[in-house]
């Protein structure tokens, strides 16, 4: 050995009871001569080494999001690859492309309100109110109106006040109105109700495009009832019509009257000829 100290190095196993298990290599530093220790130092191998390493632990638990409301709520296209707006255009609305045929389903449970099998939109007029073509709306169980609309076909038995589920087949997804010369998608707004002659209201009031996220791949307790209820409040139930209202103005433009002229102004009349 040389320098000032000699080594020795034994390996010694540890008792079976040893927390680590494994062997350690015990080395011990003697002076020169009479032998005796000055240092002893233990080494752990490789086996003890790996026995030290801290445990792994359980996989990750899933945490199911928040309940914010009493609602359940369903994207309402299924089974089919979507995308869809998420900025505000012409109207609080959104276009949800979809393959033509796509369901149409119901995006909570509720009552259906307004059926359009005609589609009776013209390229020549473009009326806001036929716009949609063949279209849907449901009231939903939280007091908020939805329409799907461009629909290829409304599904059989869908009828006004006909009771629906969350997820029912309300129609399929098409190319009706003025989605005539585009491709296949569905017209989805979100309102609340009203009678059929106050249309612009069922096109879209509320923007909807952070609820059709959060349906899609979030919280699906998300609901619009409180927005729409706050709007409607502030707006009114039939506020009026400001986007594509051609229909409305001819129909509130003061016609012409029939009735016929008085006596006296028949005789003036006569004498200016």
């Amino acid at each position: 050995m040389g320098g000032r100290h000699g080594r020795c190095a034994v390996d010694r196993c540890l008792h079976p009871g040893d927390r680590a298990g494994g062997c350690r290599r015990h080395v011990a530093l003697h002076r020169p001569g009479d032998g005796t220790p000055a240092v002893t130092a233990t080494i752990p191998t490789p086996s003890h080494l790996a026995a030290e390493q801290p445990p792994q632990g359980d996989e990750p638990v899933e945490v199911p999001p928040p309940k914010l409301s009493k609602y359940t709520y369903t994207f309402p296209v299924k089974g089919c690859k979507t995308e869809y707006q998420r900025k505000l255009l012409v109207l609080p609305k959104t276009t949800i492309w979809a393959p033509q045929g796509c369901a149409f389903v119901a995006p909570v449970g509720g009552v259906v309100d307004e059926v359009n099998v005609q589609d009776r939109w013209s390229a020549g007029t473009d009326a806001g109110s036929t716009r949609e073509g063949r279209f849907v709306t449901i009231i939903g169980d939280d007091g908020v109106r939805y329409l799907g609309g461009h629909l290829d076909s409304v599904a059989d038995g869908i009828k006004p006040g006909t009771r629906v589920k969350g997820g029912q087949l309300l129609g399929r997804v098409g190319r009706t109105g003025n989605a005539r010369d585009t491709g296949p998608n569905l017209y989805f707004a979100i309102s609340w109700k009203t009678g059929p002659a106050f249309w612009w209201v069922r096109r879209g009031m509320v923007e909807p495009w952070d609820y059709l996220d959060a349906w899609q791949e979030g919280n699906r307790t998300l609901s619009p009832r409180e927005e729409t209820l706050k709007l409607r409040g502030k707006l009114g139930e039939t506020p009026q019509c400001t986007v594509q209202c051609s229909a409305v103005r001819s129909q509130q433009e003061p016609q012409p009257s029939k009735t016929p002229a008085a006596p006296e102004e028949h005789q003036r009349q006569q004498r200016r000829r």
